[in-house]
């Protein structure tokens, strides 16, 4: 490091990666007064301002992890006593958040003219240099720890990133791995893009619907995994289900037809219509258990988070068929 020693302050209070970027109050508390931090930051010396009160104790270009430490030091406005573990009511967000978290497609961090970093809506802050302030315009959400900085949760990073105009495939991208890569639920996304009017841009329509389609597919797969590794009975996949010369039934991800068991994954996603989606998977329940049927509803995020308890609730349904009145005979076929 080619900091220049401070004559009066020993060298290691002010050593260490965080202490390269500290605020003008967190210097005067190590002993820089205001005019040594003036000569210190002039044209051509060693130390230079990052942003509105935040400085660099290095000449040359910033890291990234500096960058991101002096967004967060600006936006957070910390105490000259707190230490670089905390830094207020703040977190990146955006794509350097994705970047973070480590998407395959997230733009890299040494790329990136722009740091996004969410703060409350009650905070009076202007962006500044390479910060833009972002508002939480609903709840705060709790900051993940990525790399000891704090983090918004991926769902609010990606529609933070997606709220500009941007290239469509590349936001199909980010979705889909975020998905795939098992960071979110399709549903939290979808929901943080409606949450910030973002469902009918152009850019993100198609996007969303490769999305919903992905985490089918990334939930579908957990459900086979979960029959297979618990050894479960094998039911048929992805069948329709008809009274013998009557009326469709619907169709369901999976059907055991001698314990008569179907399970559903709950795959909606909270779009505007979400209350007309409700109702037509609650009169298909309703439909199925009056002709004895079983339904048994799993979510994409119990079959990642608790896969052996939803294994014990299908198992539990099938046991219990053998305790139930016989069910009315429905025609299966391919979906």
């Amino acid at each position: 490091m080619n900091n220049a020693p401070l004559s009066p302050h020993p060298r290691s209070r002010l050593s260490g990666a965080p202490a390269r970027v500290l605020t003008a109050a967190q210097l005067r508390a190590r002993g820089v007064p205001a005019p040594e931090l003036g000569a210190q930051t002039r044209p051509g010396g060693p130390w230079q301002q990052l942003l509105p009160g935040v400085y660099l104790l290095h000449p040359g270009p910033p890291t990234g992890e500096e960058r991101l430490r002096a967004a967060l030091l600006y936006t957070g406005r910390r105490s000259a006593e707190t230490d670089a573990a905390g830094f207020g009511e703040a977190m990146i967000t955006g794509a350097a958040a994705l970047a973070l978290y480590g998407l395959p497609s997230a733009v890299p961090l040494s790329a990136l003219d722009r740091i996004d970093v969410l703060v409350p809506r009650t905070r009076r802050l202007r962006s500044a240099g390479f910060v833009r302030v972002v508002r939480a315009t609903h709840e705060f959400p709790e900051a993940r720890e990525v790399t000891e900085l704090p983090v918004a949760p991926v769902a609010r990073a990606l529609a933070d990133a997606v709220a500009e105009p941007a290239d469509p495939l590349a936001v199909r991208r980010l979705l889909a791995e975020a998905v795939r890569d098992g960071h979110c639920e399709p549903a939290a996304v979808v929901r943080e893009l409606s949450r910030a009017r973002l469902l009918s841009r152009p850019h993100v329509v198609d996007a969303v619907d490769a999305l919903l389609a992905e985490g089918r597919a990334v939930a579908e797969e957990r459900l086979y995994a979960m029959v297979r590794e618990h050894g479960l009975p094998d039911p048929l996949w992805n069948v329709d289900l008809r009274l013998p010369g009557g009326p469709h039934l619907g169709g369901v991800d999976a059907y055991w037809p001698d314990q008569a068991v179907v399970v559903e994954l709950d795959t909606r996603a909270p779009r505007q219509d979400d209350d007309a989606v409700w109702a037509r998977y609650t009169r298909k329940r309703e439909h199925l258990e009056r002709l004895g049927v079983t339904v048994v509803h799993l979510t994409p995020r119990k079959l990642r988070d608790a896969p052996d308890q939803q294994a014990v609730v299908v198992r539990t349904a099938l046991m219990a068929a053998g305790d139930r009145a016989p069910a009315a005979h429905v025609v299966v076929l391919p979906r």
